[in-house]
């Protein structure tokens, strides 16, 4: 049991000093790119450069979640269902994602920037403050997962899972080359990965990560 709680220990000290040197790392590799990223939103549509969602985090504690903006501004959740009630059914059903190409609430240089996934990067911000790590679960709003465990009820073991860590900008199922997968699946996916980590896996889920990225563009 003492070298349970001590393996335990060294995997979370591990974990968060990776996050921390790896994170301030990208920011300053990545900065001539997130200052480009941040003029031309600012230059291309009317708002905020940065988009604030309340997402799940370690043991259901809310937070807000940074990412670039990428879509225009006002509640165009709202307005998808109320202008495209069919789309507003396919964004529901689809695990509330829409491809790029359908999805009239993105704007031109969002699309650009969710196709590099350069949107994402703001969320190093959250990790350095320990409410995110570089590798965990998909960071989920709670009404997703109040809606996940209504409709697949044999899922609320896996969501408990996921409601116990932080959630990650890269995980297991975004390596593995199955981004398009059903939430049952993905969710299997991330408690599977939640139950046996290891400095081990992450290391291999982190290395993987830049191939992903590359394979989308």
């Amino acid at each position: 049991m003492q070298k349970q709680k001590t393996n335990k220990y060294f995997f979370e000290f591990f974990k968060r000093t990776v996050d921390i040197f790896g994170s301030l790392f990208l920011l300053i590799i990545f900065s001539p790119v997130l200052l480009v990223t941040m003029i031309l939103i600012k230059l291309t549509s009317k708002g905020p450069i940065f988009f604030y969602q309340k997402r799940v985090g370690k043991n259901s504690k809310e937070f807000s979640m940074y990412k670039f903006r990428s879509m225009y501004t006002g509640d165009n959740d709202k307005r998808l269902k109320e202008n495209y009630p069919e789309l507003w059914e396919k964004y529901k059903n689809a695990g509330w994602k829409l491809p790029m190409s359908e999805d009239p609430r993105i704007t031109p240089i969002g699309k650009i920037i969710r196709s590099l996934t350069i949107d994402e990067f703001p969320q190093l911000i959250n990790v350095i403050k320990g409410e995110m790590s570089l590798v965990g679960p998909r960071a989920y709003r709670e009404e997703e997962l109040q809606e996940y465990a209504q409709r697949f009820p044999h899922t609320q073991k896996f969501i408990t899972d996921i409601r116990c860590v932080k959630p990650g900008i890269t995980g297991v199922w975004q390596t593995s080359g199955r981004n398009e997968i059903s939430f049952e699946k993905r969710a299997k996916l991330d408690s599977d990965y939640i139950r046996h980590r290891s400095i081990l896996n992450e290391l291999i889920i982190l290395f993987k990560t830049p191939m992903a990225m590359f394979s989308r563009w």
